[in-house]
This record gives C-alpha cells, sequence and structure tokens, in this order.
C-alpha cells in the first residue's frame, strides 16, 4: 500500500497563523501552540480596550471641556453646561465641544453665552 500524504489544509491554517503573530516575540511567533494562545490573548484585549479607548476619549472630552469653563468663569460646573445644552436644544455632542473649546475660545464663549440667555 501507497503512504498517503496529509492534506494542505491544516498547513495553510498554521501558515496563516504564523503570519497573525509575525511581529510577536520568541516563542508566541515560532511555536504552534503558543501562538495560538496568544492569539486568543491578543484578540480578547483587542476586544475589550476599543471599549475602554472610547471610555478614555469621553473622560478626555469632558476634562478639556471642564477645564475651559472653569478657566473663564463662564459656568460653575460642566454639568450645569450640559444641562443647558440639551435645555437649549443645542445638539452638540462632547467631542465637538472639546474641540471648539480646544481650537477656538471665543467661539465656545460665544455658544456658552447663547445658552444662558
Amino acid at each position: 500500500m501507497t503512504r498517503i500524504k496529509r492534506g494542505y489544509i491544516a498547513r495553510r491554517r498554521r501558515t496563516k497563523m504564523r503570519l497573525f503573530a509575525s511581529s510577536f516575540r520568541g516563542a508566541h511567533s515560532r511555536l504552534t501552540r503558543t501562538i495560538t494562545q496568544q492569539k486568543i490573548r491578543t484578540l480578547v484585549s483587542a476586544h475589550r480596550d476599543r471599549d475602554r479607548q472610547k471610555r478614555n476619549l469621553r473622560h478626555l472630552w469632558i476634562t478639556r471641556i471642564n477645564a475651559v469653563i472653569r478657566e473663564n468663569k463662564l459656568y460653575y460646573s460642566y454639568s450645569l453646561l450640559i444641562h443647558n445644552l440639551y435645555k437649549g436644544q443645542l445638539l452638540l455632542n462632547r467631542k465637538i465641544l472639546a474641540q471648539i473649546a480646544i481650537s477656538n475660545r471665543n467661539f465656545f464663549y460665544m455658544i456658552s453665552n447663547e445658552i444662558i440667555k
């Protein structure tokens, strides 16, 4: 009976994993079992940190807006500004408000004065 060679599917799967892990250090880029474990860990970390990044950016925007507000004594707090924004039906999200507060403070002061009136 002649010898039957294995197919190429498993080898193709492993080379695909090796390409994914080619930038890892040590055994994490060379050994198949550790590559699979490291791949699982990296994908879990990436999934977790996508939500964490959104959270951190929102925190940064709030901090920037609050700093500009307290610098010029427009309001006493960030929460009053946001409350009056919603009450005045100005639909500006925190990202845009933070960009305006950093780049164009005069315009930000105009917005806040419009809210007060």
